[in-house]
């Protein structure tokens, strides 16, 4: 059983340390990103290619975390349940507390998956909506 509690914990924090890695990096493109709207000069730029280059950079990033994250958390909900399955199929005296105590935990992985991407989704529509903002006020300035 050993081997299976090391292999449960390592499915467990692997998935749920991978997510919160992602949330990290997610919300330090949108700190950078905002930052970055925040004290941009539009009048330094007289490209319009150059502009969009410089307002989308780094956005698709958030947009890759919003759209993988779920499914990693439920790749780990899916190896919990399958690692508490075979534990009941080795140990046929398995209470139902530590079944539905396994199962619960498993479902943790797609419940942080949920909201990684959330918060996910919710910055990149935050930038990408003020980076268009901010591509129209240039193309008023420039009369295009």
């Amino acid at each position: 059983m050993d081997n299976l509690e090391l292999l449960n914990g390592l499915v467990d924090y692997g998935v749920i340390g991978i997510l919160i890695a992602l949330s990290v990096v997610s919300f330090g493109v949108g700190l950078e990103r905002f930052l970055f709207y925040r004290n941009f000069k539009l009048e330094a730029i007289d490209d319009k290619r150059d502009l969009e280059l410089k307002l989308s950079n780094h956005l698709h990033i958030l947009a890759s975390i919003a759209g993988n994250a779920p499914y990693l958390g439920l790749l780990g909900t899916v190896l919990g349940i399958m690692l508490t399955f075979y534990s009941m199929g080795l140990d046929a005296s398995l209470d139902t507390g530590k079944i539905m105590v396994g199962l619960a935990l498993a479902l943790k992985a797609t419940a942080v998956g949920l909201l990684v991407a959330l918060v996910s989704v919710t910055l990149y529509n935050i930038l990408w909506r003020r980076a268009k903002v901010l591509s129209l006020k240039w193309e008023i300035a420039h009369g295009r």
